[in-house]
């Protein structure tokens, strides 16, 4: 039995600005979800936290970001190569997103 391999390309499709944040599965199944995030100047709206019931790990691949974690005194800038794990409960918001480029996460949800 042959199963399907599924492959792309993380950078395809990100030349143009996107009027809003673009969320695409790349896997989900039991043990979690991997998504390609890409952003465009987009960010957290105002007085927004996430607060997921998973973890999540992110990876930057491209353009840049802030990264703000509930208690820290400023965001953590992100750059191409720079990841974070963010425990389950941890609350943190999207600062800011380069207007100037793409900025493509991968970002990995850990199921329990």
């Amino acid at each position: 039995m042959s199963r399907l391999i599924d492959s792309g390309d993380l950078f395809a499709g990100i030349s143009e600005p996107l009027a809003e944040e673009k969320v695409s599965i790349l896997a989900d199944n039991a043990g979690g979800r991997i998504e390609r995030i890409l952003s465009t100047g987009q960010a957290s709206p105002p007085g927004f936290w996430y607060d997921q019931h998973f973890a999540e790990w992110v990876f930057l691949l491209s353009g840049s970001a802030g990264l703000l974690i509930e208690g820290e005194d400023a965001p953590r800038k992100m750059t191409p190569g720079a990841y974070l794990e963010i425990p389950a409960h941890v609350r943190h918001r999207v600062e800011w997103t380069d207007a100037a480029r793409p900025t493509v996460w991968l970002a990995v949800h850990l199921k329990s």
